[in-house]
Order: C-alpha cells, then structure tokens, then sequence
C-alpha cells in the first residue's frame, strides 16, 4: 500500500453534449454498470458519482446530464447539475465526439470552461468511428478554440487509451486520503441503480415511439432466500403513451421486463421476480413536486 503523504485523491467531472459517450466512458472504467446508457439524448439525468480506486489513487467521477436546451422544468434541472459540477472537481473532462464541427452547445460548454481556473482535458471519444486524419482535424479544431490542459483520445466502446486517460487525471488529483472506502465504486443506491436500469431498457425497446417524458420509480425492493422481489413502476404523462408501453397484450411490457430482469440480476447476483406497471402523470416534468418523488432532488443537488 502506498503512503498516505503519496496517495492522491480527488474529484473528475465529465461533461459534455447529450450522447457523446460519458456514461459508457465511466462505466468502462468503473468496469461494471453504474451509469445507463443509450442512443438517445439526455439518458443521464442526475449527477451520478462512481469511485476508482487502485493503491496509489482514488478518483471520484462525476457523470454529469448532456448539456442542451432546455424545454421544460426537467430539462432545467439536468443543465444545472452538469453546469455546477464545474465548480466541484479537481479536474474536468471536456468529452467531445470527433467530428469537424463544432456546434452550439460545444460553444456554449466552452464558454464555461474558459470561466474555470480547474484543470481541463479535452477527451475526444469515440475514436474507432473515424480514420486518424479525422481525428487529428478534431483535435486541432478544438484546441484553437481554447488552450486544454491535456487532450487525450480514447474509445470507450474498443477500451482504447483509456489507461492514458487515467494517468493524465491522476496528474492533476491534489494527494491526500481516500474519500471512500476501497470496494465503493459509487454512492448511487441500489434502488436507484435499479430504477435506472428499467428506465434504461425502456428507452431501448421503445425507440422512438414515445418521447422523453418516461421516469421509472421502485415501489418494492425486498429479499428473500436468495430472491429479489421487485415492484416498480413506469411513469408517462399521456394516457396513449401507456397504451404504447403496455403494447398489444402487453408484449412491450413484458419485452421491458425481461430486459430489465436480466440486468438486475446482473447487479444483484441474484434472481429477480420484477413486476412492471405503468402509471400516468401528466405533465410531470414540468411539476417540482413530481420529480423530487421520481428521484431528481434540486435541494441535494443545488444546495436550495
């Protein structure tokens, strides 16, 4: 074990434009599924904090909400969360695609950057999808927009660089004891982590057949010899969503369920009997009190 005066440890906050890659980055590293993922915009709603911890390091990793703009109370909360993790790391990953364009919601993500004295490294994900010229016009392409501390490229799908990216984190971590203890990989509860991986598959096995305006929320999670029972529910806010959901004798329902059983058990090490409801709630995303019982606490969040 290294000592104490030589362990560094701190906080690293990704963000970035919706769908770039940050939470199947964080998970690559976690090496297991904290954060979900998809195709979609805007899968990671809340600040999701997962932890990395090796003999000499620990990195605490914030996976932040894609920046947008936004269109309803929802959107609002997911903007800030990521925009005041800016204010709470020791370093920042700017996490981009690479691409020969830089739009607006890049811009607007570095204008924030420049306003920051924190560490920041441009990591351009997805690197397996573009030939090296391509990569190499990204990386300029950024870099004459403002000066980054480091640029790394990295694949989180292939595991490419992302030892690289590692070392270049821990270069910036200040020293100092572990935050958590060694087997924490993060302080999402269970339960959430569950919510989440249903909310997940829903997304997938619903496509683009309904909107955004889904939350899912776990009314049940007991054990007993060596079985989980689980109830929860799907929220939508329109009566023809649920009907979309539940589908024909309820064959989405039960393709959702099936999913998300099987990703749970994974979690839980576990078998899981999973029951799936669907309930409406008009509107909810525009409703404060509403989302703080599906699970986005502004108060926690914003300090209000």
């Amino acid at each position: 074990m290294t000592e104490k005066n030589d362990y560094k440890s701190g906080f690293a906050s990704m963000i970035g434009r919706p769908n770039v890659g940050k939470s199947t980055l964080m998970n690559r590293i976690i090496g297991q599924k904290i954060a979900i993922t998809s195709d979609k915009p805007q899968t990671t709603r809340n600040r999701i904090r997962t932890i990395y911890t090796t003999d000499s390091e620990q990195i605490v990793f914030l996976d932040t909400p894609g920046i947008h703009k936004a269109k309803n109370k929802l959107g609002d909360y997911m903007v800030s969360a990521a925009e005041s993790a800016l204010n709470d790391s020791d370093v920042i990953l700017f996490v981009v695609e690479p691409t020969d364009y830089i739009g607006k919601g890049e811009q607007h993500i570095i204008s924030l950057l420049k306003k920051s004295d924190t560490p920041i490294l441009l990591v351009i994900n997805k690197i397996d999808s573009v030939p090296r010229e391509k990569l190499m016009e990204a990386i300029s392409l950024y870099s004459s927009q403002m000066e980054f501390d480091e640029v790394v490229p990295v694949s989180a799908m292939k595991d490419d660089n992302i030892d690289e990216l590692l070392k270049c984190i821990v270069k910036y971590l200040p020293y100092g004891e572990r935050y958590y203890d060694e087997d924490t990989v993060t302080d999402q509860p269970i339960r959430q982590i569950t919510s989440e991986l249903i909310r997940e598959k829903a997304l997938r096995c619903l496509k683009d057949e309904i909107p955004h305006g889904i939350a899912v929320t776990v009314e049940k999670m007991e054990e007993r010899k060596g079985l989980w029972d689980i109830e929860a529910q799907i929220i939508c806010e329109r009566e023809s969503h649920k009907g979309i959901i539940i589908g024909k004798q309820g064959s989405m329902l039960k393709k959702i369920g099936s999913a998300s059983r099987y990703e749970i058990e994974r979690l839980l090490e576990s078998k899981v009997n999973l029951q799936l409801w669907v309930k409406v709630r008009k509107d909810w995303r525009d409703s404060d009190i509403l989302m703080k019982n599906y699970g986005y606490d502004i108060k926690e969040e914003f300090g209000d």
